[in-house]
This record gives structure tokens, C-alpha cells and sequence, in this order.
């Protein structure tokens, strides 16, 4: 089973890397970008059965920091 992992930085914590790239576009003459935020995709494969909730304990464990972060599990 393969499974994407969306990391992405909750609202309201600032987001450095999100307000380079705006500003970098807005640099290369892209107009029109107010915000970015940036994340990070985590693909797997894991072994058919693996059940969503140990999905979310790794996640919650390990690729994921709860408190600053908010993910998403898509199965593929």
C-alpha cells in the first residue's frame, strides 16, 4: 500500500520559507501572489493491512510536529 503524507505548517504560525518564494516570485516578475506557504509531501509504502490509525501514530510520532504542524494522509 502506498500512502502520501501532506505536512503543512498551521495558520497563524509564521511561515520564513512561504515569504521567500512570495517574494522571489514577485522578484522574477510574477505578479498577484499574496501568500505562499510551504510544506512537505512524505510518500510510503507499507505493508498491505497497515491500518490509517498506526498511519497517524507516525505521524503524530515522527513526521509531523502537532504543535506548529497539521497533516494529511492520502492513500494512493
Amino acid at each position: 500500500m502506498k500512502v502520501r503524507v501532506h505536512v503543512m505548517l498551521k495558520q497563524g504560525v509564521l511561515d520564513p520559507q512561504g515569504e521567500a518564494v512570495r517574494h522571489a516570485l514577485g522578484a522574477l516578475g510574477f505578479e498577484g501572489v499574496s501568500s505562499v506557504r510551504q510544506g512537505k509531501v512524505i510518500e510510503m509504502e507499507l505493508a498491505d493491512g497497515t491500518t490509517e490509525a498506526t498511519i497517524g501514530e507516525m505521524c503524530e510520532k515522527l513526521l509531523a510536529n502537532t504543535v506548529i504542524e497539521s497533516y494529511r494522509i492520502e492513500k494512493l
